[in-house]
């Protein structure tokens, strides 16, 4: 591989693992999921925080619940909740 190749190969690598870590959701514990609420119960306490329209709940492999929802005055949310005890680690409104 001739040099400007091995250039352009290493730029390529180094732009997709900064694109990945701007993307990866954050660690919201390393507990296991035993001691994690249940998805009802979180759902629970998702919806008495105000989050509504949800469409999607999902466990992440960070350690984490993430929501696709709305918040209480209609703004698109994307939410991340410590699942041990239910609060916010990150919070993305629109």
């Amino acid at each position: 591989m001739n040099r400007k190749r091995m250039g352009v190969a290493i730029s390529a690598v180094m732009l997709a693992a900064l694109a990945s870590t701007a993307i990866a959701s954050p660690t919201c514990t390393r507990e296991p999921e035993s001691k994690w609420m249940s998805e009802a119960a979180m759902q629970k306490q998702i919806a008495r925080m105000g989050y509504k329209d949800i469409k999607v709940f999902k466990k992440t492999a960070s350690g984490c619940y993430e929501i696709y929802g709305r918040t209480s005055d209609g703004r698109k949310a994307e939410v991340y909740f410590n699942p041990v005890n239910g609060t916010i680690v990150e919070s993305n409104v629109d």
